[in-house]
């Protein structure tokens, strides 16, 4: 398993009081409700996702560091698996021009929200059922978005990676490495299914027989 780092400069700008986040609300109630993936999750209370998901560009520097490192070049097609509101996707619009894209997300509010220039290129859907041909992609990733299942959807929506994907794969999880970033995740995080450490990924890698590369969220 190799591991590339384009996420944690991005992740670590935003300072995060754990312990308030167990305190101050009910965090049983606010984690049904962000699994609604509704309102509440993307544009609601901050103790219920994102408290507001709004684009600013500040993924515009991810998608050319990572366009930099596959060679992405115009007609490539590029696929984002759990894509939200697609800022993502549409920098890669902006990174790497006349490529092709598309994006799957569980959430219909986040695709009817989503960045507008994309918006006809996301569709409402599970990780687990990838509605694309075998090796239809030249790059596909999942952001923050298969540590969301259980394990038996987990190994089903590594393996459509791997199926739909014809060149790079890479899939970012949150994940720990030791007892503090473990207690720093069960506080901060909502949706969060599997609480794995990088080397049960590498496990699941293996197992799914995933042949792309891997980054990790880790609460620090």
């Amino acid at each position: 398993m190799k591991r590339v780092d384009f996420i944690s400069e991005l992740h670590t700008r935003t300072q995060r009081d754990y312990v308030q986040r167990v305190v101050e609300h009910d965090k049983a109630e606010c984690a049904t409700k962000a699994k609604q993936w509704g309102f509440d999750y993307w544009d609601g209370e901050r103790q219920y996702g994102y408290g507001g998901y709004r684009y600013d560009g500040r993924w515009l520097s991810v998608a050319q560091k990572m366009a930099r490192h596959y060679g992405l070049k115009a007609g490539d097609k590029i696929l984002d698996v759990g894509c939200g509101k697609a800022f993502l996707l549409y920098e890669f619009t902006q990174a790497v021009p006349g490529c092709e894209v598309a994006g799957l997300d569980i959430s219909s509010y986040a695709i009817q929200n989503a960045k507008e220039e994309v918006r006809p290129f996301l569709i409402e859907g599970n990780a687990t059922e990838l509605p694309f041909e075998d090796n239809s992609f030249d790059f596909v990733y999942s952001i923050t978005t298969l540590h969301n299942l259980r394990c038996y959807d987990l190994e089903k929506a590594i393996r459509e990676i791997e199926r739909v994907g014809r060149g790079h794969k890479l899939i970012v999880p949150e994940a720990y490495r030791n007892e503090k970033e473990k207690a720093n995740l069960l506080y901060w995080q909502l949706t969060c299914e599997a609480f794995c450490t990088p080397e049960e990924w590498q496990w699941w890698s293996r197992h799914c027989g995933y042949s792309g590369d891997w980054d990790f969220i880790f609460f620090e």
